[in-house]
């Protein structure tokens, strides 16, 4: 049986004041042109149509890491998944594509990967790498709306999809100043408007593999935890044939309003982490989680890890994330109950982060920077490697880093240092 999710999300587009061109000294007229943001059409039918496996292929997308066994794995957004072949990291082997344009976050477990394709559960049998197979397409199963940019001063509404189809993404046009204050379809901030736009893991033997700091998708034993901004789903994975969605949780209900962002799995936890702090999900019972505790700060964007009893947060402010200090903050999760904050570390801009033996990996604006996590009342910056990284996954035998259009392998070293192995550059 498929579960069809497809919520409105209402996008409030606020007043801003824009000033009368008319007037300008500069003597700009009605005729100059200025930038509309317009929707993207794409049709259902077509996008399931155009799922395939090529062979290998390079990418000029950004996009997240993900590692299961030998296979590495680079998830351009909104294009597609490239795996490679890291048994050497040395000299990974580009091995083949899967072209799926709606593609955010994939998981994997025994030879199983599923993945988003903008409202759609896609599952993939990778057990024969040379000869993937397209297992099921779970239709409609997942939450979908595209970003809204908020740089935007004029937009157009459309009202008119069929039943087919869908926003799948939307773009900026420049069009001429008199054409687009004379198009009742299209409106500007100054207009109260209300658009509806339709929309590592420790696991009883099973073999998972291990997403970065900011996953959104995450496996334990047989269910498969998602979010959206502000709801937890937790999918039965028993039959990858037949996946049904077993819990909805809003958000609201249990953080208090905040948007959800990040997920990580320690033994049967799910650690979430938010705009307004980190929250942790009891999965005693996988098919329907229940919330324990909270560590909450002001308004920022954070993802979270955890190792042992010691959680670390990102927590970055500005550009939309919020007013606070950037920082890194280092919590005693003991007691799950009841988190309690260690101590806090004023960095600028950090991104994604990892943990390794008390040896904490953190990116930011200047590049990776490492931290000997000991004592985490105190933790202590010994390292800065000055490279393009936005998020690690801090594996057992080496540490693997993204950034823009890159990807960095590094062995550990002495002293908290990293040596370089090899880079992957699209």
């Amino acid at each position: 049986m498929k579960n069809k999710i497809l919520p409105l999300v209402l996008v409030v587009l606020l007043g801003l004041q824009l000033t009368n061109c008319n007037s300008d000294d500069d003597g700009i007229g009605l005729t100059d042109p200025v930038a509309v943001t317009v929707p993207v059409i794409m049709s259902k039918t077509e996008m399931r149509n155009s799922i395939s496996v090529q062979s290998a292929q390079s990418t000029n997308s950004d996009g997240k890491i993900y590692v299961y066994n030998d296979l590495l794995f680079y998830i351009a957004q909104n294009s597609g998944i490239h795996i490679f072949d890291n048994q050497n990291p040395a000299s990974p082997q580009n091995l083949v594509f899967i072209q799926l344009e709606g593609v955010n976050d994939i998981s994997v477990k025994d030879n199983i990967l599923y993945a988003d394709n903008f409202m759609d559960l896609v599952v993939f049998d990778i057990s024969n790498i040379s000869n993937i197979q397209l297992l099921n397409i779970e239709e409609d199963m997942l939450t979908f709306y595209a970003a809204f940019p908020d740089d935007s001063l004029y937009f157009q509404y459309n009202q008119s999809l069929e039943e087919d189809e869908f926003i799948s993404a939307y773009e900026t046009v420049y069009m001429e100043r008199d054409d687009v204050e004379n198009d009742p379809d299209i409106f500007s901030y100054t207009t109260d408007v209300f658009v509806d736009i339709a929309l590592s893991s420790e696991n009883g033997g099973y073999n998972i593999g291990t997403g970065g700091s900011y996953a959104k998708f995450q496996i334990f034993n047989n269910a498969l935890y998602t979010i959206d901004d502000f709801r937890l789903f937790t999918f039965d994975i028993t039959d990858y044939n037949n996946i049904s969605l077993s819990a909805e949780t809003w958000m609201g209900g249990w953080f208090g309003g905040a948007e959800l962002e990040t997920t990580y799995i320690l033994k049967n936890n799910l650690f979430i982490g938010a705009t307004n702090g980190m929250h942790i999900v009891s999965l005693q019972n996988e098919f329907s989680p229940t919330y324990m505790s909270s560590f909450l700060h002001a308004t920022g964007c954070d993802p979270v890890v955890v190792e042992g009893n010691t959680a670390y947060i990102t927590v970055r402010g500005g550009n939309g994330c919020g007013a606070i200090e950037d920082q890194v903050n280092i919590i005693d999760v003991t007691d799950l109950s009841s988190p309690v904050e260690y101590s806090t570390y004023f960095l600028s801009s950090p991104y994604g982060l990892g943990v390794k033996d008390q040896v904490l990996y953190v990116c930011n604006d200047n590049g990776i920077n490492v931290f000997d996590a000991q004592n985490p009342n105190g933790i202590t910056l010994e390292n800065t490697y000055s490279v393009n990284a936005k998020d690690v996954i801090a594996l057992s035998t080496h540490l693997i880093a993204v950034g823009e259009n890159v990807i960095h392998q590094y062995n550990y070293t002495d002293n908290f240092g990293l040596e370089l192995i090899d880079s992957i550059q699209f």
